[in-house]
């Protein structure tokens, strides 16, 4: 059995972590798994949403083994193949059902969307065992839900629900676990009445758009991001507006 398996539903590729007798912790091997994962899923362009999950019942994921030892070289994507692929413009979703915790929480928070089941609970427990938080969890959650509530995770290891979560900021739905597959393609479906470029124009003006100094500088910065310039001559920009003047579904062809 692979320790994770990749699977497609047209222009959605699936990545599932598949250790369910280890809590899906992630061994050294699986980085460079998963890390070829998304190197195929970028380079796709065919393929516009990844959904990243975990097998079983129990976790999304544990975070590392610790009995396969702590890497000390990751792959060119950093943790998990995604830590550190800050050039990633397509949507990455996690779906989150059971423990994510450790390195599984700082996977999720390296997603764009966190779905979480209702008996899910997330925290970072690395003091616990003498360890420190390295996959970027301790930059990314007080980016995403403000310096005391995530100060408050950090120092304390407490594990929190998908509930409080949600009431954070950083789960985007708390659904009950057998309505999880259905919410995500929900949101996949919405996602991809987008035109492509839009969607990977808007993803990566928003992610570069924090590295400004200022609001001002991020808006006249905006222009000249790769994404977005790419998009701005692109036949699908001007698609849009065709379709909207002449009352029809845009045809999309993510150029």
């Amino acid at each position: 059995m692979a320790d994770i398996d990749v699977t497609h539903d047209g222009p959605i590729t699936y990545i599932r972590l598949n250790r369910p007798e280890a809590m899906n912790a992630i061994t050294n091997e699986m980085h460079n798994l998963l890390d070829k994962a998304f190197d195929d899923f970028a380079a796709d362009k065919t393929r516009r949403i990844a959904v990243i999950s975990g097998s079983g019942d129990r976790a999304f994921c544990a975070g590392s083994d610790l009995k396969d030892g702590i890497g000390k070289h990751y792959p060119r994507g950093g943790y998990a193949g995604l830590i550190e692929r800050f050039d990633l413009a397509k949507p990455v979703i996690a779906a989150v059902d059971g423990f994510a915790l450790g390195g599984g929480f700082e996977l999720a928070l390296a997603c764009d969307l966190i779905i979480a089941t209702e008996r899910s609970s997330f925290g970072l427990p690395e003091p616990l065992v003498g360890a420190v938080a390295l996959g970027g969890g301790l930059h990314r959650l007080p980016r995403q839900i403000g310096l005391k509530q995530a100060m408050g995770l950090i120092l304390t290891s407490r594990r929190i629900s998908a509930e409080e979560g949600y009431r954070m900021g950083f789960v985007n739905e708390v659904v009950p676990h057998n309505k999880l597959d259905e919410t995500l393609k929900g949101y996949c479906k919405d996602i991809l009445k987008g035109a492509p470029l839009t969607i990977e124009a808007s993803k990566m003006t928003v992610q570069r758009g924090f590295a400004e100094d200022s609001l001002e500088n991020a808006m006249k910065a905006q222009e000249n991001y790769p994404e977005f310039a790419k998009w701005r001559s692109s036949e699908d920009a001007v698609e849009g507006i065709k379709a909207f003047t002449e009352k029809r579904k845009p045809n999309w062809t993510g150029r």
